[in-house]
């Protein structure tokens, strides 16, 4: 019997959002308005613990305009994690401002509060304080903002939280993506709920979420002909995908409620092995555990993380590198980033593992019988 192939978090669909996406369908809404874009954002800031959303058309649409919407412009500098996807990033020279990354914490992986104090410190000794910093809740765990929220309200740094991996998540008493002055959601399709392709921009404040609608549909003036007095984006929601999306949303605790026990079970039938490590939850918030992410260090295993890819792909299971941190990637060679090795040890050793909530038990068997394999036993 030939298997399928092991994919590493493919979409999962359910009858929900056919039905949703049908009836939306038959409607005829099938422009970027509509009342299946109302109620998604309504849904998702629900979810979030926040007071308005904005649907847009990906993840990166909401960085991007976030940063447009604190005044972000050339010569202005702007805080990140190294440790993270590209899209995080991007959004900073997209305005022409600079980006200085920070390493992460070994255990969470998430920005690291110290090296973040260090940074401000000096650059307000520089008397060039950053106007904002990009936080990031890494593969489903949300940074800790105990200890970031207090620093950058001392020295009046915006921030705003990249939570794409953490639907669902929650720190404390509050969900991702209720931490920042703006927040930023992905329903990309490897993502905790899906759209296909899609985003969403969090906000308490009314005038931020009037101002992206405004922003993301070519910042069109109020006329009877198409008048524009700045430049905009078509960065809007299809209402088709938004009906898509809130039937995902109906399914969320079901899907990171699988995908912790995804983790759990690749933790009790791998943590035991020579130089294997995971990825720690911290005590003060609840992971979505979006994907299962491990460390193998090749001195203690003898055997190495791509090694073990290799022989995952062999079998045709896909598993992949931890993200290639920001100060090693190519296009931004000669960033300022002030680093502790975290990051880079991450990337050398990190392997993430087909965790998709429809993963089943069989599968999850196949991808730890490959592992086991590399160890010998």
């Amino acid at each position: 019997m030939v298997m399928s192939r092991i994919f590493l978090s493919p979409p999962h669909v359910g009858e929900d959002e056919r039905r949703l996406l049908l009836e939306a369908l038959d409607s005829n809404w099938v422009a970027p308005i509509g009342p299946d874009v109302d109620a998604f954002e309504r849904e998702v800031a629900d979810v979030c613990g926040s007071d308005h959303g904005v649907a847009l058309s990906s993840g990166t649409a909401a960085l991007h305009l976030a940063l447009r919407m604190l005044g972000i412009t050339t010569g202005d500098v702007v805080l990140a994690p190294t440790l993270t996807f590209v899209a995080t990033v991007t959004a900073i020279p997209y305005l022409g401002a600079e980006p200085v990354f920070i390493d992460v914490e070994t255990g969470t992986w998430n920005l690291d509060p110290e090296l973040l104090a260090d940074e401000l410190k000096a650059a307000a000794q520089r008397r060039r304080v950053p106007k904002a910093l990009i936080t990031v809740d890494l593969y489903g765990q949300c940074a800790d903002y105990e200890r970031i929220v207090p620093l950058c309200e001392h020295y009046g740094v915006a921030l705003v939280e990249d939570a794409a991996e953490a639907l669902g998540a929650s720190r404390g008493s509050r969900p991702a993506g209720s931490f920042g002055v703006m927040s930023a959601m992905s329903f990309n399709g490897n993502k905790i709920i899906t759209t296909s392709g899609g985003g969403m921009l969090l906000t308490n404040q009314p005038e931020l979420a009037d101002r992206a609608r405004h922003l993301a549909t070519q910042a069109r003036s109020q006329a009877a002909h198409y008048e524009h007095e700045e430049l905009g984006y078509n960065y809007r929601l299809s209402n088709l995908l938004a009906a898509f999306g809130r039937g995902q949303l109906r399914s969320l605790d079901q899907r990171v409620q699988r995908r912790r026990d995804i983790f759990e079970h690749y933790q009790q039938a791998l943590g035991h092995l020579p130089g294997v490590s995971f990825i720690t939850e911290d005590p003060a918030g609840r992971s979505n555990r979006w994907l299962s992410v491990l460390t193998v260090d090749p001195k203690s295993a003898g055997t190495s993380r791509e090694q073990i890819r290799l022989a995952l792909a062999n079998d045709d299971i896909e598993a992949r590198p931890v993200w290639k941190p920001m100060h090693l990637q190519p296009v931004f060679g000669g960033a300022t980033a002030r680093l502790s090795g975290v990051s880079d040890r991450l990337f050398r050793d990190g392997l993430c593992l087909p965790s998709g909530s429809s993963l089943t038990d069989a599968e999850q068997g196949s991808v730890i019988t490959s592992i086991l394999a590399c160890f010998g036993s």
